[in-house]
């Protein structure tokens, strides 16, 4: 069952989307590999941030479980250290294809789900808080001047390619800032301990895209532009109607739906922004796009890489190359990516001339392993973010880590290492998560449903991660490794069903709000999927998650969207990192060929999500 602690607020024609079901054909999610998320930088009059260190700051002690915080931050204007409890970023009312003007709403009710477990009476009252933290995912740091980008896949769906990719720094920096700011949990009072990231940290698989998502994480000045430094070099100034061109008067495709003209523009979309980095610590869960070129195809090919690093850029194709193209991603049946290359072959006479750069290389799993090992790159901590050196023995990419006393974290591996946007666990790493299970519970069921006992196991409260959510997780074999057996959404959620104590499966990749209950037939065995919207897509959301004791045999788990730390209100003058951060989530919601549905319903969003105890 479900209910609400206060009334809601009247929808927004964006909240009234979420009734809605998504374009099932071309969408964003089938053409993950071309779903940037820019780079943006700071003007000169309103600088974001302090400024730039020399080092980064050393790691930050874990606040203890139970401590709430004391020091409240320094105060600007809402939704700075607000969540979506307080106020959230609204569309006026009144339907219109015409661009429209974000402003500050109400915010969003707290809704209490109780599908898994009935809420009792007085639980706020006596309940212990046992864990405070932050989630982001699909933040797709981009450069988006990348020759091994398809932004030409717009001319099949406008959704394709996105207006406000040139603005993904900026904005990440400011969801740093807004969790820097965040001194508690709305619920409990206890300072959040960490923030996880669910993958796709960055767009392209590109090794100057990691080091920006690094640093924005970490703290330190970034300068988002690659090949000139003294330009930029990309589709919104090649004079195609295809793209939005901010700069000048062409009458392209966007601003016939309303998206303004802004001078200066692309120049401050590519000068220098510091991050302040976070000041807690975080880990690392990897996703499709962190592993593999374009989020979907095999990781260390020559070709891509000389196409990332070289000195062609494609901007059109003819409609026949552009369906073979859509029909290989969507599909997934070219791995070795074999129509793009041939297409970035054969019209490569008709591409615009770049300047080449080597940091757009293409990255390694190894690399991508090795990168979050550097000490430069430790920032709050912990070394690593999760990932220590023996994770580079064969490259594991998951790993267990203690979320709080009593409190395990899991973070999975769900990519296919052979090329594919969806998601899968091979069976080396389902037998790993099935023993890390074992040794923390006391008591679970093996496959036939018998009870299996450990009095050894220390019984903690369960998290697990994963970039992948359960729809999107197939059997599909993996081309690498096709002696292999892969396992889906379906089999994972047997396995975790299998472990009382588990609480909650935590992931992203769909770039919607979605929280689903998992009951099995005894109810004891029951777990939350909690599926957050990305921050490169309208809405921009961020959660908080609050676990607590309500000492009556439940659980609850409080989930709290949160926005970034930049106005809601643009000033169209106003091309500071501020500036460009407010109109990055302005032009998410107005984007040509926005996905329906991600925000999610009311359900999905502020929660009070109740299980009970193991």
């Amino acid at each position: 069952m479900a209910g609400t602690d206060s009334a809601p607020t009247a929808p927004t024609a964006l909240d009234a989307r979420t009734a809605r079901t998504a374009s099932p054909a071309l969408n964003r999610r089938n053409f993950l590999l071309t779903s940037g998320a820019a780079v943006a930088a700071v003007g000169p009059l309103a600088p974001l941030l302090p400024a730039p260190r020399s080092s980064p700051p050393p790691p930050a002690a874990r606040p203890a479980a139970g401590t709430p915080a004391t020091t409240p931050p320094v105060r600007r204007a809402a939704p700075y250290g607000a969540t979506t409890l307080e106020t959230t970023a609204r569309l006026p009312g009144g339907a219109g294809n015409g661009y429209r003007r974000l402003t500050s709403g109400p915010g969003r009710p707290l809704v209490v789900r109780g599908e898994l477990a009935a809420p009792g009476a007085g639980r706020k009252d006596r309940r212990t808080a046992l864990a405070c933290f932050v989630q982001f995912t699909d933040l797709h740091v981009v450069d988006v001047q990348s020759p091994l980008r398809t932004e030409f896949l717009r001319a099949r769906n406008a959704g394709s390619w996105r207006p406000q990719e040139a603005l993904s720094v900026a904005g990440a920096v400011s969801l740093v800032e807004q969790v820097n700011a965040l001194d508690k949990g709305p619920h409990t009072g206890l300072a959040p301990a960490f923030v996880m990231t669910t993958g796709d940290n960055v767009d392209n698989n590109s090794s100057i895209e990691l080091e920006w998502f690094l640093t924005v994480m970490n703290g330190g000045r970034i300068t988002p532009n690659t090949g000139d430094p003294r330009s930029y070099e990309g589709v919104q100034n090649s004079g195609l109607p295809l793209y939005w061109h901010p700069d000048d008067r062409l009458r392209d495709q966007d601003k016939k739906h309303g998206l303004p003209h802004l001078p200066g523009f692309l120049d401050a979309a590519v000068r220098p922004v510091t991050s302040p980095g976070l000041r807690i610590p975080w880990y690392s869960t990897v996703g499709n796009h962190d592993d593999l070129p374009g989020g979907c195809w095999a990781p260390g090919d020559p070709a891509l890489a000389e196409a990332a690093t070289g000195a062609r850029k494609l901007y059109r194709v003819p409609d026949a190359e552009l369906a073979a193209l859509a029909t290989a991603v969507s599909t997934g049946d070219d791995p070795k990516a074999g129509v793009l290359k041939k297409i970035l072959a054969d019209y490569a006479p008709r591409a615009r001339s770049v300047t080449p750069d080597p940091r757009r290389r293409p990255f390694t799993p190894h690399e991508y392993l090795a990168a979050h090992l550097e000490p430069r790159h430790t920032g709050p901590g912990p070394a690593g973010h999760g990932y220590t050196a023996a994770n580079l023995d064969g490259d594991r990419m998951y790993y267990a880590f203690p979320v709080a006393e009593g409190v395990l974290g899991i973070s999975l591996d769900t990519t296919y290492l052979s090329g594919h946007y969806e998601g899968s666990l091979d069976t080396g790493q389902l037998r790993w998560l099935e023993r890390t299970l074992a040794a923390h519970s006391s008591r679970h069921y093996d496959a036939d449903g018998r009870t299996v006992r450990n009095p050894a196991a220390d019984d903690a409260r369960i998290l697990v991660f994963s970039h992948h959510n359960s729809p999107t997780m197939l059997r599909r074999p993996d081309a690498a490794r096709s002696e292999e057996r892969r396992h889906d959404g379906a089999e994972l959620i047997a396995l975790l069903s299998r472990f009382p104590n588990v609480v909650a499966w935590i992931n992203g990749h769909s770039h919607t709000n979605r929280i689903t209950p998992h009951a099995h037939r005894t109810a004891h065995r029951s777990f939350w999927e909690i599926n957050t919207a990305s921050h490169i897509d309208y809405p921009h959301h961020a959660r908080v998650l609050e676990l607590v004791d309500n000492h009556d045999g439940t659980l609850s788990l409080l989930t709290t969207l949160i926005e970034s730390a930049a106005p809601h209100r643009t000033d169209p003058g106003d091309l500071s990192a501020v500036g460009l951060a407010s109109l990055y989530r302005e032009l998410s919601y107005n984007a040509p060929g926005v996905r329906e549905g991600l925000a999610g319903t009311p359900a999905d969003g502020n929660t009070e999500l109740l299980v009970r105890c193991a």
